[in-house]
């Protein structure tokens, strides 16, 4: 039945062709074949693990991989080996080529609801329980799971993936290969109200959309507000965690991470290869500079420019906040000093008088 898991063979590599394929140098029997990961501790004989922190060298002792990832300077350790200045990246590579995401046939299963005047390209996969609204246009090889909400002149592009319980609405546009998982609802309004003479919140009305480049992850219960006008906009290769907020009109650039619970205010344009930690929240018609990077929980209410690193409440740059951290740590010994002066000035005072 169209909609239906599509069962796959397992795959395996020998561990030269993983080499090749990942970039890395191998040390060891090319012709070891790999059927998959598995962690340092967990892995079994016919699986590939990796070390890359020193902290967990210890774990090699019950470690039963056929062999491991690891940068230069684990070069040492006597076991096969693909070597990396860039382990973690090699990683990536190789989890890339095992993993085997949950599919559906191609088609469109019997309980989905497909408008008539919908375009569903070649070999899109459409689960039970999803709506797809007039006008929304489907592209080649889209994955679109269970119980997902397309509304009216949506466009997803090619290679997609939408996981169950996701929600797109009208007139929002997906670019090619975007990931966006369970619960993440894009095209919502954004937050827009003015006050009346008696002080009553005035809808402004959302007129714009959400625009997704190519190659863009969103995770879980995430929520991208449509535009009062014009467009929200997730430029190319950005990846965004579970959680985060994106008001109406923000510009976010190409290839920048979001992590988990930030929250972006209006109208704010985030450059290309911006950082942004965990709990980050910045205020609304503000800058960020290209390669800006801030630290979790940091407040930023005015804009910054290009590659520097902040942190904060308010957030400043990170080595002015070393520094009055560093004196908030030396209160308890500058109070001791400042009642010791005290005394003394006390104790001049009382001899001054004296004479």
């Amino acid at each position: 039945m169209p909609g239906s898991r599509a069962a796959k063979p397992p795959k395996s590599f020998s561990l030269g062709e993983i080499a090749g394929l990942v970039g890395a140098k191998l040390k060891g029997d090319p012709d070891i074949r790999i059927h998959g990961l598995g962690a340092l501790e967990d892995a079994r004989p016919d699986q590939l693990s990796f070390l890359i922190d020193a902290r967990y060298e210890a774990a090699l002792a019950g470690c039963r991989a056929a062999a491991l990832i690891v940068s230069p300077s684990f070069e040492h350790i006597g076991l096969p080996l693909l070597i990396s200045d860039k382990p973690y990246l090699c990683l990536a590579r190789a989890a890339q080529l095992f993993v085997q995401p949950p599919a559906l046939q191609a088609g469109i299963h019997s309980k989905a609801c497909v408008e008539a005047d919908a375009d569903i390209g070649e070999d899109v996969s459409i689960g039970p329980l999803a709506l797809i609204g007039s006008g929304t246009t489907i592209g080649r090889g889209t994955c679109i799971h269970g119980s997902v909400h397309l509304g009216r002149d949506v466009v997803v592009g090619e290679d997609c993936v939408v996981h169950p319980g996701v929600v797109i609405l009208d007139g929002c546009r997906i670019g090619n290969r975007v990931i966006i998982h369970s619960g993440t609802v894009i095209g919502s309004d954004g937050f827009g109200f003015a006050q009346d003479e008696d002080g009553r919140h005035v809808k402004i009305p959302q007129a714009g959309i959400v625009q997704i480049d190519d190659d863009v992850e969103i995770g879980a219960n995430c929520t991208i507000d449509r535009a009062t006008f014009g467009r929200t906009w997730i430029k190319c290769g950005t990846k965004i965690d579970n959680l985060v907020q994106i008001a109406h009109n923000v510009t976010v650039g190409e290839h920048s991470i979001l992590v988990a619970q930030v929250g972006i205010s209006g109208s704010t344009r985030l450059g290309k290869h911006v950082v942004l930690a965990g709990q980050v929240g910045i205020a609304g018609h503000v800058e960020i500079g290209d390669r800006v990077r801030i630290a979790a929980k940091s407040g930023v209410a005015h804009s910054v420019e290009a590659d520097q690193d902040i942190v904060g409440l308010p957030a400043v740059p990170h080595r002015e906040w070393f520094r009055m951290y560093g004196n908030i740590q030396r209160l308890g010994r500058f109070k001791e000093e400042l009642r010791r002066l005290k005394e003394k000035v006390q104790q001049l005072e009382r001899k001054w008088n004296k004479e």
